[in-house]
């Protein structure tokens, strides 16, 4: 029984972690969480998909139909009440996740964990995360509020479910960490947008890029990071005309690259968030019709970040996965459409350094001084006293770091521009997309869009496909935002804006097929700059090769190609350093890992040692190479990792292949023996421990509980292949976290598997279900009503009446 695992780890960790694996509190009262009348032990229940509810303020009867992996299809007679009840049933099976991230998105985690998530909570609030939830609601109320009052109707939906509750039905999260479900709004949502897009918001390594500029000089600079690698696979194909495109880029202007030193940045989003999209022309597909794709790669996590719906009224019918917190289907389709999303990581996020006055009310711009405004944060936490942090802003952003936090600079400060501080109606585009029927449909959903930028793949059963980078970005001059820059100086701010129409994109291009895996989205003929953002060089090259390896496509090789293993990485390296490597000074058990590496085929399949040599070999040679970069009281950023082995096959003989801290000047080839001495070293010691180094026990992929000290909530050691940059980019705690794929047939037919199960109570049957599955490589057939009566993979309906 899981709640009885629950029991006895709790009392042996006594503590909780959540998702960052930092303590963050201590235990609620014991009494209280084992209470066999209001605690735990209620919890352990089936879900509820049957019957008749009622929800305040529905103007008409709603139909639930519940399929066998406890997939709602919502069957609603207009959009109020279609989002009301996607708002109840998101809180009927995901409450607890639904709130936690909205509190970690505001920044107020320490309400419930305590004072170890101080920290936290202070940089998520100068990063400006309410600031902007607070602008987006604003923009809403002045220029949409339809979009608006569906946010109010998600929020009375959820609120409904809220108010229904007793004590002892709130989920087991709650009685663990001693705390109550708080009313829904539509901040929240906002919230949990701005969430999105923090996460998959780009490196942003402007603050690192000006350290390292001012330590190895511009030429070493230019060398590491580069705004092209010499081999480039856009998601844009390499021979799209950009003549259409009639505004100039912004001129470059005079100002200069601000040279400080910082000592400690805010955290970065998981360098891994991307994804892959691809669709196919009905010329290129088995069947005639096109086919599209989209799995998105993002952390591992119990509950699963998606929860998959069918969500229907007269004049739409959209089936996909959710975000527990957002209305609407996010990456799915309809009986026209089918859409998804890869992340574009386009840098619109600029630092700026600002000059105070003496009393730091006033900052220098344009030769004058202008008022800063003050936002005064007010942080509880739980059992203390509340902590207050006055954060000001400038008109670029708010300054994130000053003498309060993370500098010591009395009348400085670094003060961030970031396109989700702007407000705007990301909510609309996926309102809108889950009703379009065709392309032109699909572009004008897409203006709404602001960030985070994102490669939207489409299909239509009309048979066009396309892909459009959408955001609102920047018109920057050459090389603005890679550093620094000089805040008082008004030719270092964003002059203007791209247009929408000259985003880049392709419709129904010549070869045949369109895709994303978060590369470079253009090559060095669109018309704008374009900042490298450590874009990946490995699963778009293999997608694509793909694509251009044969004439026709099935859906059986769309789930091929999902779950491909291929380690183009190691592939282009591992034989050169094996060839260039001396080997006379290998031991005998040296020798055998060398062997076994050289007769690995380059897949990172489960049953096989080469990937685990390989990812530790790399890890040990990368941390040589780069020594140069490991220093104290410096925030700095290593190169990419397409560059590194750029760097180790052409620039060998580089300064800086040589240890900092030997007498000896190394090469490359000293860096290849070397590393990989260490790497067998620790490879013995890991066959001690577990048995052997295969793929399976080395990687020992997880999905854990938002809650990390709860091993029984959370999945261990799941089988499953890939690796980052990888087409299947399953790591250990991070990958695939929706596998879709939609053949556009009239209506269109689709296959998904995430790595969950649709309810967020650890005590279900449907909490963990699909993991197997997925692992597997496994799809389930999304049953896609077209009415709302039910059919035979129906096994429970529930009805939803106004309260009269």
């Amino acid at each position: 029984m899981k709640y009885a695992k629950l029991v006895l780890s709790f009392v042996l960790t006594i503590g909780i972690f959540f998702v960052l694996n930092n303590k963050l509190g201590t235990i609620p009262p014991l009494g209280k969480f084992l209470s066999p009348y209001n605690g735990i032990w209620q919890n352990e229940t089936d879900e509820s998909i049957t019957g008749e509810v009622s929800i305040p303020g529905l103007k008409d009867k709603v139909t639930v139909h519940y399929d066998e992996q406890l997939i709602p299809h919502v069957f609603a007679q207009n959009e109020s009440d279609l989002y009301k009840t996607q708002g109840y049933l998101t809180a009927k099976h995901r409450l607890w996740q639904l709130e936690f991230q909205t509190f970690a998105a505001a920044g107020r985690l320490s309400e419930v964990v305590g004072e170890g998530a101080l920290n936290y909570d202070r940089t998520e609030r100068r990063r400006g995360m309410g600031y902007g939830a607070d602008q987006a609601i604003a923009y809403m109320e002045k220029h949409d509020k339809e979009t608006l009052g569906f946010l109010q109707d998600y929020a009375d939906g959820v609120n409904a479910y809220i108010n229904q509750l007793d004590p002892k039905d709130y989920p087991v999260e709650y009685k663990l960490l001693d705390y109550k479900p708080e009313a829904w709004s539509p901040k929240k949502t906002a919230l949990l947008l701005m969430y999105m897009t923090k996460m998959l918001a780009g490196r942003d390594n402007d603050l690192e890029y000006t350290n390292t500029l001012r330590l190895i000089g511009e030429d070493n600079f230019n060398l590491l990071f580069p705004d092209f690698f010499d081999i480039t696979d856009p998601v844009i194909p390499k021979e799209t005309d950009w003549s259409f495109i009639d505004v100039p880029q912004t001129q470059l202007p005079e100002s200069k690259v601000v040279l400080d030193t910082i000592r400690e940045t805010i955290e970065k989003p998981h360098p891994d968030n991307g994804s892959n999209n691809w669709a196919v022309s009905g010329a290129k597909s088995t069947t005639g019709k096109p086919i599209l794709a989209n799995d998105p790669h993002l952390g591992l996590n119990l509950p699963a970040i998606w929860f998959v719906m069918q969500l229907s009224t007269p004049n739409h019918n959209a089936f996909g996965a959710t975000i527990p917190g957002a209305l609407g289907v996010i990456s799915g389709f309809n009986q026209h459409i089918a859409w998804g999303e890869t992340n574009a990581t386009r840098d619109v996020i600029d630092w700026y350094k600002i000059e105070f006055n003496n009393d730091r009310t006033k900052y220098k711009y344009d030769g004058k001084w202008k008022d800063v405004t003050i936002r005064v944060e007010d942080i509880k936490i739980k059992g203390k006293e509340n902590y207050k942090d006055t954060v000001l802003y400038t008109h670029h952003g708010p300054v994130v770091y000053d003498k309060n936090f993370k500098s010591d600079k009395e009348l400085a400060g670094y003060a961030m521009k970031w396109i989700g501080h702007e407000g705007g109606n990301n909510q609309k585009t996926f309102i809108e997309l889950n009703k379009a029927k065709n392309y032109n449909d699909y572009v004008s959903a897409l203006q709404y869009w602001n960030a985070p930028a994102q490669n939207f793949v489409f299909a239509s059963t009309e048979g066009d496909i396309a892909l459009w980078i959408q955001g609102k970005f920047p018109n920057k001059w050459e090389g603005q935002g890679k550093f620094l820059m000089d805040g008082s100086n008004p030719e270092n701010d964003w002059q203007s804006y791209i247009p929408q129409q000259f985003n880049a994109h392709a419709k129904n291009p010549e070869r045949g097929f369109v895709s994303s895996a978060n590369q470079h989205p253009v090559d060095e003929n669109y018309p704008f700059f374009v900042f490298n953002d450590g874009y990946e060089n490995y699963r778009n090259r293999v997608i694509n090769d793909y694509f251009n390896s044969k004439d026709k496509f099935s859906v059986d090789d769309f789930k091929e190609l999902h779950n491909n293993n291929y380690n183009l990485k190691a592939a282009e390296l591992l034989p050169y350093m094996l060839e260039h490597m001396d080997t006379s000074t290998l031991t005998e058990a040296e020798k055998a890992i060398y062997n076994e590496t050289k007769n690995w085929q380059f897949n990172n399949d489960i049953d096989e040692v080469g990937p685990s040599i390989w990812r530790q070999w790399y890890s040990k040679l990368y941390d040589m190479v780069w020594d140069e970069f490991n220093t104290e009281n410096t925030a700095l950023d290593t190169p990419f990792t397409y560059q590194t082995i750029y760097m180790l096959k052409n620039h060998g003989n580089h300064e800086f292949m040589d240890i900092v801290e030997t007498n000896e000047t190394e090469t490359a080839k000293d860096l290849f023996l070397l590393s990989f001495k260490e790497a067998a070293t620790r490879l013995q010691e890991i066959k001690k421990e577990k048995g052997d180094y295969t793929w399976l026990k080395y990687k020992a992929t997880y999905a854990g509980h938002l809650l990390q000290a709860l091993p029984a909530f959370s999945r261990f050691d799941i089988p499953i292949g890939g690796d980052r940059n990888i087409v299947n980019a399953t790591s250990e705690n991070h990958g695939p976290s929706w596998r879709m794929i939609v053949e556009m047939t009239s209506p269109p037919i689709a296959i998904g598997i995430y790595p969950g199960g649709q309810s967020g109570n650890p005590g279900s049957k449907y909490y963990d279900n699909f993991i197997d599955d997925w692992a597997a490589g496994k799809y389930h057939q999304l049953n896609f009503l077209q009415s709302n009566k039910a059919t035979e993979a129906i096994i429970g309906t529930l009805t939803i009446t106004p309260t009269h």
